[in-house]
């Protein structure tokens, strides 16, 4: 008899166009694997997602850059397709802010954690979570949230350059307007020329002290936080290789235990009050040991299918189980397992893992989509060098022999030096960066 209540099929929510998204297939293979009806609601007409077995059937997204109501004008519609109430996992920030704010209107048809609607909004925001974490003492980059372009640069020196500079909402940043999330900014110009793009932007500014990358520096924490508010399943793992280098996304990841790392977990969603799946980042201070929380993510992380124990339960099988009230199995942990992302780490895929290890787009079981992701990625790496080559011609004097380009960084801001002078006095734990 199965654990799981295959009478209640899953939807997978993602507006997120990113055709490479792993952790949506993930996904749809750990509960299609456990007999459930998988539904997803995403683009995935260049995605290997859409060639899974596993897969029941795929629904039209909302348009890139919906609003929360537009996102729940879509999921209420393929409600009424499926006809019978569905646990609802959004694999995204926009969609899990969207949810929370529906909660409400969707519950009928959605079995969803019992947790504040405003909770996933809070935390998702960047300049929101800086105040979280203060006011449970919970170490965090120092965090400041300037109010025009000359404050932007004035905060830069006080930080110490270089920065970090992040937009408090990401998922509102435009897919083509050559914005990203999160850059380090290495002066005080460019920190106030970023400034005025706010608007273009969707959010709030905010710029973090830098905290340098390292060996076993960088960690996470993946979890469910039962009905009980317990967090079962998951567990923390250690950032081996990241894409791109020192601050982007996992493209290796194992499993390791750090008792650390799991008490700052627990208590941050126990006073939190949170429900539901999460996914936290830490970067490690290289002198003081201490882990400051980078990111709180109140949806499955991409590599979540890492942390699968010997019961076979990951977190998102955990939010089912508990959802239509049945018992989570009691498994071990698997200490020492790896998670690769083929595409990103393709040697790192091909050694030896005596372990365990799951790749992200490969599966003995369910073989077209990792047939599909080397014709798409190919497709799309030699897309992108076209744009190179053709940005590359486009620029003045492409053909001119190249000269040498000298960067000066400015002068500080008149009356706040400060900032500058006391970088070299300051220790690694006040100098806080991104994942």
């Amino acid at each position: 008899m199965s654990l799981f209540d295959t009478r209640v099929p899953a939807v997978v929510l993602r507006i997120d166009r990113n055709p490479f998204h792993h952790g949506t297939l993930g996904a749809v293979r750990s509960l299609g694997r456990a007999g459930v009806d998988v539904h997803v609601v995403a683009d995935c007409a260049d995605s290997p997602v859409g060639a899974s077995r596993y897969l029941s059937r795929l629904h039209t997204p909302p348009p890139p850059g919906a609003s929360p109501a537009d996102i729940a004008v879509v999921l209420r519609r393929v409600a009424a397709r499926i006809a019978r109430p569905a646990v609802l996992i959004a694999m995204d920030d926009a969609c899990a802010v969207a949810v929370g704010r529906a909660r409400a209107e969707l519950g009928p048809a959605y079995l969803l954690p019992d947790q504040p609607g405003a909770l996933a909004e809070r935390v998702a925001d960047k300049a929101e979570l800086a105040g979280v974490c203060a006011a449970l003492d919970v170490p965090h980059p120092e965090t400041l949230v300037p109010d025009g372009p000359a404050e932007a640069a004035r905060a830069a020196w006080r930080l110490g350059l270089p920065v970090v500079a992040k937009w408090s909402r990401p998922w509102l940043v435009p897919p083509d307007g050559g914005l990203r999330s999160t850059v380090l900014v290495r002066s005080a110009r460019e920190a106030g020329e970023l400034y005025r793009r706010a608007e273009e932007a969707g959010s709030r500014l905010l710029l973090q002290a830098f905290l340098p990358p390292g060996p076993d520096r960088d960690w996470f924490f993946h979890g469910y936080a039962d009905r009980s508010g317990a967090v079962r399943a998951g567990g923390p793992g250690r950032k081996t290789r990241a894409r791109p280098r020192g601050a982007g996304l996992t493209a290796v990841g194992r499993w390791t235990p750090n008792p650390q790392v799991r008490a700052l977990a627990e208590r941050v969603t126990a006073e939190l009050g949170y429900r539901g799946v999460f996914d936290l980042d830490f970067r490690r201070c290289g002198t003081t040991g201490r882990y400051h929380l980078l990111d709180f993510n109140p949806r499955p992380g991409a590599q979540f299918r890492l942390f699968t124990d010997t019961a076979g339960l990951d977190v998102v099988r955990a939010l089912h189980l508990d959802l239509t009230h049945r018992p989570l199995p009691q498994g071990a942990p698997r200490p020492g397992r790896t998670f690769v992302v083929e595409n990103y780490a393709p040697l790192s895929a091909l050694r030896p893992a005596p372990e365990g290890r799951e790749l992200a787009w490969h599966a003995p079981d369910d073989r077209a989509p990792g047939r599909a992701l080397w014709a798409l990625w190919g497709r799309h790496v030699s897309a992108r060098l076209r744009e190179r080559l053709r940005r590359g011609d486009a620029r003045p004097g492409a053909g001119a022999p190249a000269r040498a380009r000298v960067v000066r960084q400015a002068s500080a801001p008149p009356g706040d030096r400060t900032g500058a002078s006391d970088r070299s006095d300051r220790s690694d734990e006040d100098r806080a960066g991104s994942h």
